[in-house]
């Protein structure tokens, strides 16, 4: 039985399902070596997976109603676990008569119904835009609709032409089109809780990646608000209804911009799904607006002029105010319709990107002239070389695509420049979904605007939004990211006359230099010769949201290898027609490999370009089942975890994870086994419909969180057997949880999110101890071992405020100081073991590290285990520890975004210093949790083969070359 589906009842203490070994030898598999994956993404991976449903695949060919059959498709790709096939391409088969594209397309549908298995194509499929092309082309998207609710990247694609008898003929069809839902519409949670529990989520997941900001209050920033947008069903098994919310605001460390796209689980009111909302350019590899009234008959604009960031001068389309004399950066010349659209670029300059980020700011001035010759100014904002750029970008898809402005239908172009991060120097760019946001950059990078791959980045980020709609989370996110980077370097060695064999073609960013040669400045290099086999970097959507940047040149290393071979025309081609006429929101490499392929034959490619562009793949492993070829040196626990924002425990000879069923459409349960992968897993949680998150055991008792929609319960159950015990009950509860003996300790948040820790007895749960969860006096991050809970405690004393790690004797309830933190600084999670303690803090501030601090309970012997300063120095995240090792979760301090400054497991001996440190495992994804058993023995989530997994080690690898 797979972990999630079972029918036991509440309390029933039943082992359940094959052992681990058992299951590795039903499927002629062993220890360290990977399993098939389907979608490539962590965290919440078959939610936004490619095989989240249960149906198989159907043949493809059906009779169309005529007396003569129809041809036989030339291919049909099966879709993944679903009815509708993902590809049906060659074919020239009659549409039924219809009077709109749309309808042409649904009638088809229905009649094929044999083939794509879609029951009611009018009822379930809303037109989502048609995109008409030379020689009658039609293409049509449909977007899936179950019982009325939208279904997250459901959407299929129908591509017709006219005949020589004026009837529309079906050339092709593609997409995602999910056949398995059943799930109900009806909610349980409104949307005030819905946005309550998905700002609490981006909240914990923020501190999560940052405990820094523990100490900040809710005025020290502006505070997260939550923007519903109704209903949304997740396409995993069945279906998932959830509530779709966005959160804005301020990280509370750093002054970041948060825009996060939240699922909340209607029933349950669990994140099931969690995403950034904004598509950022990356990071260097070193170191709307209203529409106007309509247009109003006037005069010719003039033509301006100004001076870019090379020295180059630049005509520039601008428009004078009649009123005050004055010159703005306002291009009607492109764009010409009755809404007054244009191409602006404003000034945004003494904005932060915080005050900008998926809102328009009020009273934004564009950016303007006294004459029609813009001038210095203009010029080291990064405003002249936007505004060019902008009509470069828009020149390139109008001429060589036919596509007029970013929606295809004129829609008004917005570029933001001199932007900075709260006074500090921005380095990067992004589009929020409505405009362009170029940061001002640095003594090193000039602002971002100057580099045309940057802006036609950024511009086709808007093209994607406005045709395949990638979701911005895992590899389709990395997709999104590839297509953007190629259409960007497209169009700057086109502008610019860049030969395909130069050096330099392939660079993005590298003109944005002050000084440095190119290929130490640029941002990604398209010939850099990663693969699937040696560079894919499996993650979880909290980091680079599911790597987006981290895989991209995976895919658009292809794209480049393509244009180089069949030159730049053709190859923009294909790729152009593949996204716009094949690609669907959900669509990851495999997908992509096929769309871009079948839109090649659909050119006329064939014989050896058409070899080229399949060679072109395979060259960076996108093949069928690529995933296959990822391995590990761990040993695996339990497969396709498919839950999100969920930690491990482990104690005694066990451990305990939270797992959803294969298709992660059910509730998460949790589940406990042994260390060594020996025996039965053992499920722990009843099976009520809640989220069951954030286990902990210490080889007797498996205590966690139960999250429902009238609050969130702390139960127990011991392993041994026996019903299950309701320990507390809150509102809001923070990750922390642990157990030791007859001790239960958790971290809550009262009402406005003020930290709080509780200590409770397994025996008499109704006598509980608090510290904090006041406006001056928080608590947080609690841990506990052979009776003493060590805590970091945060207070006003004397006017100022002190933070401290405390230990408290539970025996007796005598509370007593470790050590008083320094000013300034932030106190992160810590461990108890062997009569120790350990901790995390920050004492610099923006230095991007933080060290791991070890203490007697008594305050004595303080020693940094992992320095805050030096060659040596890590940015730890999270700590855990036994009687014989500690290990903590850590990040190289590089802003590179690459295997090496992924989270990583290290690990000291107990009686070590810093010097005696060694990697856990040499895994190439991205390792989390990490829960101590006995000994060496760690237990982990490893996202390496692209899924989450629970694995373990007896003992550290050492070095990893």
């Amino acid at each position: 039985m797979t972990p999630g589906r079972r029918s036991t009842a509440a309390g029933d203490p039943t082992f359940v399902g094959e052992t681990v070994r058992q299951r590795r030898a039903r499927s002629g598999r062993s220890a360290g070596l990977s399993r098939a994956r389907r979608g490539g993404v962590t965290g919440a991976a078959a939610l936004l997976g490619v095989a989240a449903l249960v149906v198989s695949a159907v043949p493809a060919g059906a009779a169309t109603g005529d007396d003569t059959p129809p041809p036989a498709p030339g291919e049909v790709v099966p879709g993944q676990r679903t009815a509708t096939p993902a590809l049906v391409d060659d074919i020239r088969e009659r549409a039924p008569a219809a009077g709109s594209a749309a309808d042409a397309a649904r009638a088809y549908l229905a009649a094929e119904r044999d083939r794509y298995r879609i029951a009611n194509p009018v009822r379930d499929l809303e037109p989502a835009g048609t995109v008409r092309g030379d020689g009658g082309r039609e293409t049509v998207r449909l977007r899936q609709e179950h019982r009325g609710v939208p279904v997250l990247g459901g959407q299929y694609v129908v591509r017709m032409e006219k005949g020589d008898d004026g009837r529309r003929v079906v050339t092709g069809t593609s997409g995602k089109y999910f056949t398995g839902l059943r799930t109900g519409t009806a909610a349980e949670v409104d949307d005030a809780l819905a946005i309550e529990r998905a700002v609490d989520a981006v909240r914990a997941d923020l501190d999560a990646e940052d405990f820094t900001a523990f100490a900040k209050t809710d005025e020290d920033g502006a505070p997260l608000t939550g923007t519903s947008h109704g209903l949304v069903v997740l396409p995993a098994g069945a279906g998932v209804l959830t509530r779709h919310i966005t959160v804005r605001g301020t990280r509370a460390a750093g002054g970041e911009p948060v825009l996060r796209e939240v699922y909340i689980d209607a029933h349950a009111g669990y994140p099931v799904l969690q995403y950034s909302g904004i598509k950022t350019f990356g990071t260097p590899r070193t170191a709307g607006a209203g529409k106007a009234a309509g247009r109003a008959a006037r005069a010719a604009d003039p033509t301006g002029s100004g001076v870019k960031l090379d020295g180059r001068s630049v005509e520039l389309q601008v428009r004078q105010d009649e009123v005050q004399g004055t010159y703005a950066l306002r291009d009607h010349s492109r764009i010409q319709n009755d809404y007054g659209d244009f191409l602006g670029t404003w000034d945004a300059r003494g904005l932060g990107v915080t005050d900008v980020a998926g809102v328009w700011p009020p009273e934004l001035p564009l950016f303007t002239s006294p004459t029609p010759a813009f001038g210095s100014e203009a010029t080291e904002a990064g405003a002249v070389d936007a505004h060019w750029a902008a009509g470069q970008v828009y020149d390139y898809f109008k001429n060589r695509h036919g596509r007029d402005s970013l929606d295809g239908r004129g829609m008004s172009v917005h570029s933001l420049v001199g932007v900075s991060d709260g006074g500090q120097p921005y380095v990067n760019a992004f589009w929020d979904g409505q405009k362009m946001v170029y940061g001002n950059g640095d003594a090193e990078y000039l602002p971002l605007s100057a580099g045309l791959d940057v802006v036609g980045h950024e511009m086709t980020h808007g093209v994607i939004d406005h045709s395949a709609d990638l979701v911005y989370a895992g590899q389709s996110g990395a997709l999104n990211e590839a297509l953007a980077d190629y259409f960007g370097n497209a169009i700057e060695t086109d502008v610019y006359g860049v030969s395909m064999d130069d050096p330099t073609a392939s660079l993005l960013g590298e003109r944005l230099c002050r000084a440095r040669p190119a290929g130490e400045c640029a941002f990604r290099d398209l010939n850099d010769g990663r693969t699937t086999a040696k560079s894919f970097l499996g993650v979880g959507f909290g980091t680079d949201s599911g790597g987006v940047h981290l895989n991209s040149t995976i895919f658009s290393g292809a794209l480049w290898d393509v244009r180089e071979d069949l030159g730049a025309r053709l190859a923009d081609r294909i790729v152009y027609r593949a996204l716009t006429e094949y690609l669907t929101p959900l669509d990851g490499f495999t997908q992509g490999r096929d769309a871009v392929i079948a839109a090649a034959k659909d050119l006329g490619v064939a014989g050896q370009d058409l070899t080229a562009v399949q060679r072109a793949f395979n060259a960076h492993g996108i093949v069928p089942n690529w995933e296959l070829a990822l391995g590990v040196d761990s040993d695996t626990l339990l497969e396709r975890v498919n839950t999100t924002d969920t930690r491990l425990g482990a104690g005694g000879d066990w451990w305990a994870a939270s797992s959803s069923d294969e298709a992660g459409t059910e509730p998460y349960s949790v589940w406990a086994g042994r260390t060594d992968g020996t025996g039965r897993l053992k499920l722990m949680s009843p099976n009520d419909g809640r989220y069951h998150v954030n286990p902990a055991t210490d080889g007797k008792t498996v205590v966690w969180q139960a999250h429902g929609s009238n609050g969130i319960d702390i139960l127990a159950r011991p392993l041994a057997g026996g019903p299950v015990k309701v320990l507390a009950h809150h509102r809001s509860i923070g990750r922390a949880l642990d157990v030791d003996g007859d001790v239960v300790a958790y971290a809550y948040n009262n009402h406005g999110g003020r930290a709080a820790i509780a200590y409770v007895s397994l025996k008499d749960p109704a006598n509980k101890v608090s510290r904090g969860g006041g406006t001056y006096h928080r608590a947080t991050w609690p841990s506990v071992s052979d009776g003493k809970l060590v805590f970091q405690n945060w207070r006003r004393v004397a006017h100022q405020y002190e933070s401290s790690t405390r230990v408290i004797d539970i025996a007796t309830g005598e509370e007593s100081v470790v050590q008083i933190a320094a000013p300034g600084t932030s106190l992160g999670p810590t461990a108890v073991a062997g009569g120790r303690a350990y901790w995390l803090l920050d004492e610099i501030d923006g230095n991007g590290v933080t060290a791991l601090r070890r203490a007697g309970l008594d305050g004595s012997d303080v020693t940094d285990l992992s320095p805050e300063t030096g060659p040596q120095a890590l940015n730890v995240s999270h700590v855990t520890a036994s009687d014989g090792a500690v290990t903590m979760v850590a990040r190289t301090p590089d802003t590179v975004l690459r295997n090496e400054s992924l989270s990583k497991l290290w690990q000291f001996p107990t009686d070590g210093d810093g010097l005696r440190r060694g990697r856990v495992s040499c895994n190439r994804g991205e390792q989390l949790s990490a829960a101590a058993a006995p000994g060496t023995r760690v237990v982990w989530l490893d996202a390496t083969t692209g899924t989450s997994e629970v694995v373990t080690r007896a003992r550290p690898s050492g070095r990893c070359d």
